[in-house]
């Protein structure tokens, strides 16, 4: 009898020091998190209105972007196996049919629509066809005579078929680029008194893809000394305070590469 009292006396003490040990080395030993891997992997050029677009956008989304310079390579074999038509921005993501996406419009929708980011891309359809429309008519109308304006400036490529692309006296070019610097204003305007329409940006209160689009074209024309009308420095400017470095930061690669080209033309 004296030995089974006191086998039975020495389980429960057993348990009751085995559990608190058990608990103690749990809390000492927490599992490591596993490293969190980029949000968006970005093919970019840094002097590129187009690319500052997208890179504006991660930052300001709060995407955690990984950055590659694709400076020299987008006509490289690996490059175009993935990208036949050597574009940038250019984002990979196995979720895509074909892995990568390019076109920053596109790229910002469909960033917006995977991670639910509806403060730049509202989701109720009228409010999403104006920054729709509003994109296309910038890469449609604006865009074009942005870059026949600026272009030859900033030492980028015609597109064929352009005057200043052709083997036309330097006459005619300049009277081409001449009059795409005039005829900036009136898309201008209609950004301004229709887009707009009293808004502080397209998206109403807060920057939309849209604005984020606009305000990086904006500054290109900064190469050619273009007198953008009062609204449009203050609605840069308001879009860059709003999203703070998200915006300074890839604005500056623009604008030192802006100021680069002007200081060579000096030379």
């Amino acid at each position: 009898m004296a030995k089974t009292a006191t086998k039975s006396a020495k389980k429960p003490a057993a348990k009751a020091a085995t559990k608190p040990a058990a608990k103690a080395t749990a809390k000492a030993a927490p599992k490591a998190k596993p490293a969190k891997k980029p949000a968006v992997k970005l093919s970019m050029l840094k002097p590129s209105v187009n690319n500052m677009t997208v890179r504006v956008f991660a930052r300001a989304a709060g995407l955690d972007a990984a950055e590659t310079d694709a400076w020299g390579h987008t006509r490289s074999p690996e490059f175009m196996a993935r990208n036949p038509a050597h574009l940038t921005p250019m984002i990979e993501d196995k979720g895509l049919p074909r892995g990568v996406l390019w076109e920053s419009c596109a790229i910002m929708q469909y960033l917006s629509n995977k991670h639910g980011l509806e403060k730049f891309y509202p989701k109720a359809p009228a409010k999403r066809a104006m920054i729709d429309s509003a994109m296309f008519y910038l890469v449609g109308t604006l865009y074009p005579y942005v870059a026949r304006a600026t272009y030859p400036f900033l030492g980028f490529p015609q597109y064929a078929g352009e005057v200043g692309h052709s083997d036309a006296h330097p006459d005619k070019k300049s009277e081409a680029q001449k009059a795409a610097m005039a005829a900036i204003a009136e898309p201008l305007e209609v950004f301004h008194s229709f887009f707009r329409d009293g808004k502080p940006f397209i998206g109403g209160k807060n920057p939309s893809i849209a604005d984020i689009r606009l305000a990086a074209t904006l500054e290109f024309l900064a190469v050619i000394d273009y007198a953008l009308p009062k609204w449009a420095k203050e609605y840069v400017a308001a879009v860059e305070k709003k999203l703070g470095k998200a915006y300074a930061e890839p604005a500056a690669d623009v604008r030192g590469y802006i100021a680069y080209v002007k200081s060579q033309a000096k030379v």
